[in-house]
């Protein structure tokens, strides 16, 4: 069993409370269960990610798994996350202008992945600097980082 999360779980998840977030959502998913609007985000995302349901299924082996990338190992759930709060930043624009960022990657390049990633990516990095520096995400330096493509 799978335990629920706590109500501040989509404020500062720990890394356990995330995952089991995406487990949740996807076993809801499989037994054709109501989701929540936060989890029918998630579901899109779950479902354009087929190279993930492995570890979906079985959130007894992958909840606490640690993922190594300089060992090459790509973490799903940071992927995952990623285009989540992407998804939901897009949803109320925010930071402002993330969304005009996002169609014009859209009109350039033509796809919603294409354009995603490309926005992952500077999030990403926008991110590790904040953890690094220990503040806030500059949304001023994410912004800029979108205009290079």
């Amino acid at each position: 069993m799978i335990d629920p999360p706590r109500p501040n779980m989509m404020f500062q998840p720990s890394r356990t409370e995330a995952r089991r977030f995406f487990f949740n959502t996807w076993r809801k998913h499989k037994e054709c269960a109501s989701l929540a609007p936060i989890e029918e985000m998630a579901l899109a995302i779950l479902l354009q990610h087929p190279e993930y349901h492995t570890q979906l299924e079985r959130p007894d082996v992958y909840v606490e798994k640690d993922y190594q990338p300089e060992a090459g190992d790509a973490n799903p759930f940071l992927h995952l996350g990623l285009h989540l709060a992407i998804s939901e930043q897009l949803s109320i624009d925010q930071p402002p202008g993330i969304r005009r960022h996002y169609q014009r990657l859209l009109a350039k390049y033509g796809d919603e992945a294409t354009a995603q990633h490309l926005i992952m990516g500077c999030l990403g990095e926008v991110l590790w600097q904040a953890q690094r520096q220990g503040g806030m995400l500059d949304s001023r330096l994410y912004l800029d980082c979108l205009q290079q493509y």
